[in-house]
C-alpha cells in the first residue's frame, strides 16, 4: 500500500474527512456548485453574443456575401422537404421547405427579378455572390477633356464583339452584322473602335516592336524556291527601298520565313500585290498543334474561310497600302465564320498560340513589316480616315445603309438614315485626330460638315426632334414619332462639346450653340427617364402611350457613366445627384413609396 502524504485524505471512524477535518462530502459539493456557476456564466455569455448578432442582422450580416456550408450540406438537404411554390397564381415551380423557411431555386429568382447571382470561392471557402446589376461605374477622376480618353473606352474591346463580322483589311475598321448578317459600316461602331484605340494608346504602356522587314537589309533568312526570286531596291512610289518578291504559280511555292514568335501579334507593313497574289502567316495552336494560316489577298472580299485557311481581301489596287491586323481577332473570326453552330464562339487565348511562318506568293512587294503588342494609333487613324473618306459632302454625314425597325409603334427607319450618336462619335474621333495630327485641317473640316445633320429635322432626313414644341433633341434613331434614346443623345452632346473645345472660334461657334441647346433640353427632360428603380432606354412611353422600355443593367450604367462625366462639365447639381440616386438602383433601392 501506498503511505499517503500528508494532504491526502484520511478515513476516521466519522466518515470521509480532508486533511483539514471538512468532510469530503461537502467539498464535493461546493465543486459541483462552481462547475454549475461556470457553465451558467458561459450560457449567459454565449446567449448575449447570439443576442447581438441576431441584432445586428440588418445592419453587418446583410452587407455580407451569402455562402453555403458545402460540409453541411448533405445533412441541410437531409432536413428539407420538397415543396411546390405557386408563383402570382400563375405557375408553379419545385421549391424546398425547412422549418418554416422556405427556399427558391435561384435560377427563377435570377430570371424573374432580373438579378445576377454566382458561386464564387475565396480562401476556401465557397460562397454565393448576388448582385442586381453586373455593371461597373466609372467615377471621372477629374474634368473631361476632349484630349484626353473617350469615356472609359480604353475598357472596349470592340472588334472582339459578337456583333463585328471581321475588321475589314480593305479599310482597318469593324463590319457590324447587328441588324445585317452580310455586314455593313456602322459608323457608331467604327467610332467606338476609334475612340476605344485612342484611349488606349494614352492609357497603356509603350507597344513591344520587332522588326520583321525593312527592305533595307536582310533581317531575317528567307528561303527563295528555285524559279523564285526576291530583290531590294528604292522604289519611287514607296519613297524607300522596299523588298521586292516573284513566285511560281504554284500554290505550295513561295518564298518563306520559318518563325518562333510567341509574344507580339499585332502586325504591321506596307504591302503591294499583284493579282493572284497574297502573303500568308502561319499561326500554330501550342496545345493541340493545330495550324491556321491567315492569307491576306489581293482581292475584294471581307472574309472566308475553308479548313484551316482564313482569307482576308485587302483590295485589287497594285498601289501600296499601310495594313495594320490583330493576328488573333482576324483568326477568331475567320473560326467563327467556319463554325455552322453560331451560339459557339471561339476564344483562342494568345498564350496558346504563335506565329510559326510567313509565307509570299505571286508578286507583289512590302516594307516596314513589323510584330507588335499593340498598335493603337495607327488603328485610331483607320477609324479617322474611313470618316474622311466616306462622308457625304452633301449632308455631311455618315448614312446607316441598313434598315432598322426600333420597335412597334415607330415608323421603320429605310437605308440610309442618320444617327446623331453616330455623328456626335464621329466628330469626337476627328477632334481628336485633328489634335493629335497636329491641326491637320482635313479633320477640322469634316468635323464641323457633320454638324449639318443637327439641324434638318428628322422628318426631312437629319437628326433634330423638338419635345413638347419646346426642347431640341438629337435622335439616335430619328423615328416617326420622336424616340428620344438617352444615351445617344449625350453621346451626340459629348461630341459637339469635344469640337466646341478643340476647334478655334470661329468653327465652335456652331457646335457650342448646339451644345448649349441640347444641355438645357438634357436638364429638362432628364427626370422622364427616371423609373424609381431603374431607368428608360427612350421616351416611348410619352410619345407612344405604351409601357416604358426599360434599360437593360448595361445601358442604365451607361446613364450613370455619362451623367458622371457631364457633372464635371456643369456645376449644376442634377448631374451629380441624379446618377447618385440611379447607382443606389443598382443595389435594389427604390423610390419612396405612399
Amino acid at each position: 500500500m501506498i503511505n499517503p502524504g500528508p494532504s491526502s485524505s484520511v478515513v476516521s471512524q466519522k466518515g470521509y474527512h480532508n486533511d483539514k477535518g471538512t468532510p469530503l462530502f461537502f467539498v464535493m459539493m461546493r465543486f459541483n456548485i462552481k462547475i454549475v456557476l461556470c457553465l451558467c456564466v458561459i450560457a449567459v455569455f454565449t446567449t448575449l453574443s447570439l443576442w447581438t448578432r441576431c441584432g445586428d442582422y440588418g445592419t453587418e450580416w446583410s452587407r455580407r456575401p451569402i455562402y453555403v456550408d458545402t460540409a453541411n450540406k448533405a445533412n441541410e438537404i437531409q432536413g428539407t422537404e420538397e415543396l411546390d411554390c405557386v408563383i402570382n397564381g400563375d405557375y408553379t415551380i419545385g421549391c424546398r421547405k425547412e422549418g418554416g423557411e422556405v427556399y427558391i431555386p435561384f435560377s427563377f429568382i435570377h430570371n424573374y427579378f432580373e438579378i445576377y447571382g454566382k458561386l464564387a470561392t475565396y480562401d476556401g471557402v465557397e460562397r454565393f455572390e448576388w448582385t442586381h446589376s453586373v455593371g461597373k461605374v466609372y467615377h471621372p477622376k477629374g474634368k473631361y477633356e476632349p484630349s484626353g480618353v473617350f469615356m472609359h473606352f480604353e475598357n472596349f474591346n470592340v472588334e472582339a464583339r459578337d456583333r463585328v463580322k471581321c475588321v475589314s483589311a480593305l479599310n482597318g475598321v469593324p463590319i457590324s452584322t447587328q441588324w445585317e448578317s452580310n455586314g455593313y459600316h456602322y459608323p457608331t461602331q467604327i467610332a467606338q473602335f476609334g475612340l476605344a484605340h485612342y484611349s488606349k494608346n494614352l492609357t497603356e504602356p509603350e507597344p513591344r516592336r520587332k522588326n520583321i522587314e525593312d527592305g533595307d537589309k536582310e533581317l531575317g533568312k528567307w528561303v527563295v524556291p528555285n524559279g523564285s526570286n526576291i530583290i531590294r531596291n528604292y522604289d519611287d512610289s514607296a519613297m524607300s527601298k522596299v523588298m521586292n518578291f516573284t513566285t511560281l504559280d504554284s500554290f505550295s511555292s513561295g518564298v518563306r520565313l520559318k518563325m518562333d514568335h510567341v509574344l507580339d501579334f499585332v502586325m504591321s507593313l506596307s504591302i503591294a500585290l499583284s493579282p493572284n497574289s497574297s502573303f500568308t502567316v502561319i499561326l500554330q495552336n501550342r496545345e493541340k498543334q493545330g495550324i491556321y494560316n491567315l492569307h491576306y489577298v489581293a482581292s475584294d472580299i471581307l472574309i472566308t474561310a475553308q479548313e484551316e485557311n482564313i482569307y482576308h481581301g485587302i483590295g485589287t489596287s497594285e498601289n501600296w497600302v499601310r495594313i495594320t491586323r490583330d493576328l488573333i481577332i482576324d483568326l477568331q473570326k475567320g473560326l467563327n465564320y467556319l463554325n455552322k453552330d453560331k451560339s459557339i464562339k471561339h476564344r483562342l487565348p494568345r498564350s496558346k498560340l504563335k506565329i510559326i511562318g510567313v509565307v509570299m506568293r505571286g508578286r507583289g512587294a512590302i516594307d516596314n513589316f513589323t510584330l507588335s503588342s499593340s498598335e493603337h494609333i495607327l488603328q485610331f487613324y483607320d477609324s479617322a480616315e474611313w470618316f474622311l473618306k466616306n462622308q457625304e459632302p452633301k449632308s455631311g454625314g455618315w448614312s446607316i445603309q441598313v434598315k432598322r425597325k426600333l420597335s412597334a409603334g415607330f415608323q421603320t427607319l429605310e437605308p440610309g438614315w442618320y444617327s446623331a450618336m453616330g455623328q456626335g462619335q464621329a466628330i469626337s474621333v476627328l477632334a481628336r485626330a485633328y489634335f493629335h495630327s497636329g491641326g491637320d485641317e482635313r479633320y477640322l473640316n469634316a468635323a464641323v460638315l457633320a454638324l449639318k445633320p443637327f439641324r434638318v429635322p428628322s422628318w426631312q432626313g437629319g437628326v433634330l426632334a423638338t419635345f413638347m414644341n419646346k426642347f431640341r433633341w438629337y435622335e439616335e434613331y430619328p423615328t416617326k414619332p420622336a424616340s428620344f434614346v438617352l444615351n445617344g443623345f449625350i453621346y451626340s452632346l459629348l461630341g459637339l462639346y469635344d469640337l466646341m473645345i478643340m476647334a478655334p472660334p470661329p468653327q465652335a461657334k456652331e457646335a457650342e450653340l448646339l451644345f448649349e441647346e441640347g444641355m438645357v433640353s438634357l436638364k429638362n427632360m432628364l427626370m422622364f427617364y427616371d423609373m424609381g428603380s431603374s431607368t428608360a432606354y427612350d421616351l416611348r412611353h410619352i410619345t407612344l402611350g405604351i409601357a416604358p422600355n426599360l434599360a437593360r443593367w448595361d445601358y442604365h450604367v451607361t446613364h450613370i457613366n455619362q451623367l458622371l462625366l457631364l457633372s464635371t462639365l456643369d456645376n449644376e447639381p442634377i448631374f451629380q445627384q441624379t446618377a447618385e440616386r440611379w447607382i443606389a438602383y443598382m443595389s435594389g433601392k427604390r423610390a419612396a413609396h405612399n
